[in-house]
């Protein structure tokens, strides 16, 4: 398949795209470097790569784009980690809404005037923000109370926009909810306020390497949001890339959603001790203290995971163990080379 990508310069496509050229499918990443700031990526020269630096508004690049592919996988979005909830909670709707839409167009067109086989978008566990059943399984989004987040609120906007275009325009879509991605690759967001963790300012996104970073600079004891009880399902970023691939080589994906999780659940307080015991062994006894938690905290996370696996023979394998055998050694990298 040729398949062009939005937002391929972000943290999940960075999993995604080599997925995807390893399966042998053809991609053309699209992206504007407005979160990170320009990076390179190990494969730029592909040879079944393209790279175009564009802005995923700009609907008739797009269109151009789309017009020969047979999907498109809409993962632009401007995102960030919960103090964005805060800082942009006007413009992560508004912004998103209109590279949505903008995708959309563009794709509605690639359906109507050449071969596109269906659009891919890439929602995210936040449409379960206010969700009252555990584990939430698909379909939950349509019987739980809204998100409370403009972010979690659009996301779900994003659900009902692969509804509406296939309803009225026979857009084929197919629906994937990634939660907690763990990885490698994560820069400090262009946008990023300075928001302070105990001595040390908080860099990234996402929570691991967030913690890692906090144990690496010496933070003792370890500061963390909330009392420490939340509930995540910390998922590789190498399986959540597996298997939104799966689902896009699957017909059995066309005009349906899944959850894209790995099954285990992890506190907070469990995630932090278990770092501390990567980085500093034996040698320090664990000690944490509690920040008051962002608004946004939502205190269970928990996904049902068992139609993916049905339909599609998806299971996330790799152990949060082993996850962090990658992301540690990595944040060390990068912290003592000066890029965090």
């Amino acid at each position: 398949m040729r398949i062009l990508v939005t937002g391929a310069a972000g943290f999940i496509c960075g999993y995604l795209i080599p997925e995807l050229l390893q399966a042998g499918h053809q991609v053309v990443g699209l992206d504007n470097f407005s979160k990170y700031g320009r990076l390179a990526k190990s494969y730029d020269d592909h040879a079944g790569y393209q790279f175009v630096e564009g802005d995923a508004k700009d609907v008739d690049l797009l269109r151009r784009l789309a017009a020969d592919c047979d999907q498109v996988v809409a993962a632009a979005a401007m995102i960030g980690g919960i103090s964005y909830f805060h800082e942009f909670a006007y413009d992560l709707l508004a912004e998103n809404e209109r590279i949505l839409a903008s995708t959309f167009d563009a794709a509605i067109e690639a359906r109507r005037e050449g071969h596109l086989e269906r659009i891919v978008v890439i929602s995210s566990s936040m449409v379960f923000e206010s969700a009252v059943t555990f584990p939430t399984p698909e379909g939950a989004e349509l019987t739980s109370p809204p998100p409370r987040s403009t972010y979690g609120f659009q996301k779900l906007a994003s659900e009902y926009f692969a509804k509406g275009a296939c309803e009225q325009y026979g857009l084929p879509y197919t629906i994937l909810r990634p939660f907690n991605c763990v990885g490698i690759g994560e820069r400090r967001a262009v946008r990023d306020t300075d928001v302070m963790s105990g001595n040390v300012k908080l860099a990234l996104s996402h929570v691991v390497p967030d913690l890692a970073l906090k144990i690496l600079k010496g933070q003792d004891p370890l500061h963390i949001l909330g009392d420490g009880t939340q509930v995540r399902h910390y998922t590789y970023g190498g399986d959540l890339a597996r298997g939104i691939r799966l689902a896009m080589e699957s017909p059995a994906a066309i005009n349906d959603d899944f959850n894209l999780s790995t099954p285990q659940g992890t506190t907070v307080l469990q995630l932090a001790e278990s770092i501390w015991r990567k980085i500093q062994g034996d040698s320090r006894p664990f000690r944490s203290v509690s920040d008051p938690p962002f608004e946004h905290d939502v205190q269970l996370r928990v996904p049902d995971t068992r139609k993916a696996h049905r339909v599609l023979g998806f299971e996330a394998g790799t152990s949060l163990d082993e996850m962090l055998d990658e992301v540690v050694p990595w944040i060390r990298t990068e912290l003592q080379a000066g890029r965090l």
